[in-house]
């Protein structure tokens, strides 16, 4: 008799959607500044997050980051968007020696060359030649404030060439099932939409044009 194997893992599962799909499941929270965009386009990033906070101009917490992190884990460093060069060739090689799935930082990256060429996904606020120096011990692994949003490490991060979101470790299991069924919806549209269906008929959008013609939705106008 043959024994199903293990099912997909919460990773497995987040991977396997997209940014927008999560964020609008996660009822449109947890987005990360849209600032903070692919060095490495067409990849879609997906894990548990590991959080460091760098000091204005160094970059020892991401130093630090990358010896606490797991396997598996995606660093969310945050330098509060400063555009010094925070992330560079050798924490790349550091991070994937370590099995880090890559890198969410709200500051600035250099060495883009070198990310694209290594294949290591980094969603950064911009590039720049500044480097930095790697002084002051920052926080690792502590929550921190990044593009906006304030990260807990444990928490899941997503993230695509749309942008960037996280979901809180308490939300990640109903968010999941949210979004995939979210997903499998909108399968169902396009397959209908290739049938020949319009828009206006397969999301109800007559219906909206009826509620609303005389006037606006709740109104008394007749």
């Amino acid at each position: 008799m043959s024994e199903s194997g293990p099912g997909p893992t919460t990773v497995d599962r987040l991977r396997g959607l997209d940014a927008a799909t999560v964020h609008d499941a996660a009822g449109r929270t947890g987005q990360l500044a849209p600032r903070i965009r692919p060095v490495l386009p067409g990849v879609t990033l997906a894990g548990r997050v590991t959080t460091a906070a760098c000091r204005p101009g160094d970059n020892l917490a991401a130093h630090r980051a990358v010896a606490a992190a797991n396997d598996g884990d995606v660093l969310v460093v945050t330098a509060d968007g400063d555009l010094a060069g925070y992330w560079g060739e050798v924490l790349t090689v550091a991070a994937q020696a370590r099995g880090i799935a890559g890198l969410v930082l709200d500051g600035g990256c250099r060495d883009t060359a070198a990310l694209r060429r290594r294949g290591f996904p980094v969603w950064a606020a911009g590039v720049t030649v500044a480097g930095t120096v790697h002084v002051l011990p920052g926080l690792v692994n502590e929550p921190v404030l990044a593009g906006g949003v304030v990260v807990h490490p444990g928490d899941f991060v997503i993230a695509d060439d749309d942008g960037v979101v996280v979901v809180p470790a308490a939300r990640i299991d109903e968010v999941l099932d949210a979004a995939t069924a979210r997903a499998a919806r909108e399968q169902r549209l396009l397959r209908g939409l290739v049938a020949g269906a319009t828009t206006i008929e397969l999301l109800g959008l007559l219906r909206v044009e009826a509620d609303t013609a005389g006037g606006p939705a709740g109104s008394d106008a007749g």
